[in-house]
């Protein structure tokens, strides 16, 4: 019985050790590369899918209207979301206190962007738009104030 023990406080201590370290992660862009040319973009396509159009000629509402322009939208919208995951990786995270904060909320509403686009919402995507657009403001409200205000000093 004791040999049983300690066959079974071997293999518990070996269950314990370290995990394995990350794998190497090498970082192209840094925050306002990442910014300019993958997340601005797909959030531009995002928010550009969804709206109306106010002239002389009267109102002119838009939408994606086949499936191949849904997924334009879907794929921007993933684009967002999984920019929030690379956010969080250094060397571009910040802090670990609210630039993770503002990056999952980044995460989360791209996740209901998908969602929306998914369901071929025109209404959601517009709504869901707002949200993503809003988690943007603070996290720049913070982290890029000169974006947010031009002529604003950094806290």
């Amino acid at each position: 019985m004791s040999r049983l023990r300690l066959a079974f406080l071997v293999l518990l201590v070996a269950c314990q050790a370290a995990p394995p370290p990350p794998p190497p992660f090498d970082a192209v862009a840094d925050v306002k590369q990442l910014m300019a040319t993958i997340i601005e973009p797909a959030a531009e396509v995002y928010w550009d899918a969804v709206g109306s159009v106010v002239d002389s000629a009267g109102t002119t509402e838009f939408a994606p209207s086949t499936p191949e322009e849904w997924t334009v939208v879907r794929n921007s919208a993933f684009v967002v979301a999984e920019s929030g995951n690379l956010l969080m990786l250094a060397p571009r995270a910040r802090d670990t206190a609210e630039w993770m904060t503002y990056s999952k909320a980044m995460i989360a509403a791209a996740r209901r962007a998908i969602a929306a686009a998914d369901a071929r919402n025109a209404a959601a995507v517009f709504d869901v738009g707002a949200d993503v657009y809003e988690t943007c403001v603070q996290c720049h409200a913070k982290y890029a104030v000169e974006q947010v205000r031009p002529n604003a000093a950094k806290p």
